[in-house]
C-alpha cells in the first residue's frame, strides 16, 4: 500500500538548510549600525545679538551626530524658549519648535523672533533617535531698543529678622508735596521720618 505523504513534510528539510545558510546574515536595514550615543552640536545662533521685537539674524541650527562625528537624519529635535524674561516666539508663533534633522543631520529654528525684555537669552535644544537623547543650550542676548527706557527695577523688601525693611510711599511732587518713607526693624511699630518743604522733623525711635 502506497502511503501519501503531506507535500508540506519535504520542504522541511529544504528550509532548515535555506535558515542554516542564512545564520549569521541580517538584511541591511537592520544591519545598520545604532550609534552608542548622541551629540547635539550647535552651528549657528551662538553669542547673536538682536533687538527687542526683531527677527534675529541667524536662526538657530544644530547638528545631530553619532559617536563617530556622523550626522544623524531623522533625529527629533525641540527647541524650547523661556516662558518668561528675555525670550521670544518662533515662526509657528509659539516658545517650542519640534524640527527633524534632515539628510546631513541638521535641524534649524526659523523665524524667531524676540520679545520686549533686554537680557540674556538662552534656546533650550533637546534630541531623540531610536532611545538616545542629547540636548545643549544656545546663548544669544536681546538688546534694549534705542530710545526705549529699561524697565524700572522691582524693590522687594526683606523679611529675615535683624535687618532693616523699607517702603517708599510717595515721591515729593512740585510744590512742595510731602513725601514719607517708613524704616522698621523685625515686628517692631516703625517710625516715621516726615520731609516737607522748610521743615525736617526726625521721630525718635520707639
Amino acid at each position: 500500500m502506497i502511503s501519501k505523504r503531506d507535500p508540506l513534510s519535504s520542504l522541511i528539510p529544504v528550509g532548515l538548510c535555506f535558515l542554516i545558510a542564512l545564520d549569521g546574515f541580517v538584511p541591511p536595514a537592520i544591519a545598520q549600525n545604532v550609534p552608542a550615543r548622541i551629540d547635539v552640536i550647535v552651528v549657528e545662533g551662538e553669542g547673536v545679538t538682536t533687538n527687542a521685537r526683531e527677527r534675529v539674524a541667524h536662526d538657530p541650527v544644530v547638528r545631530v551626530e553619532d559617536d563617530d562625528h556622523r550626522p544623524v537624519a531623522g533625529a527629533a529635535v525641540v527647541f524650547v524658549l523661556p516662558v518668561s524674561g528675555p525670550s521670544g516666539e518662533f515662526l509657528n508663533g509659539a516658545r517650542t519648535l519640534p524640527v527633524v534633522t534632515d539628510n546631513d543631520g541638521l535641524a534649524a529654528a526659523r523665524g524667531l523672533r524676540t520679545n520686549e525684555v533686554p537680557g540674556k537669552l538662552q534656546i533650550y535644544v533637546t534630541a531623540s533617535y531610536r532611545g538616545l537623547r542629547a540636548r545643549a543650550l544656545i546663548n544669544q542676548s536681546i538688546a534694549a531698543t534705542p530710545g526705549v527706557a529699561k524697565p524700572a527695577p522691582v524693590i522687594r523688601s526683606s523679611h529675615s529678622s535683624g535687618k532693616w525693611k523699607w517702603v517708599l510711599l510717595g515721591v515729593a511732587a512740585a510744590g512742595g508735596a510731602g513725601a514719607g518713607i517708613y524704616f522698621g526693624r523685625g515686628s517692631s511699630t516703625p517710625a516715621p521720618i516726615s520731609i516737607s518743604t522748610g521743615t525736617v522733623a526726625f521721630g525718635s525711635p520707639r
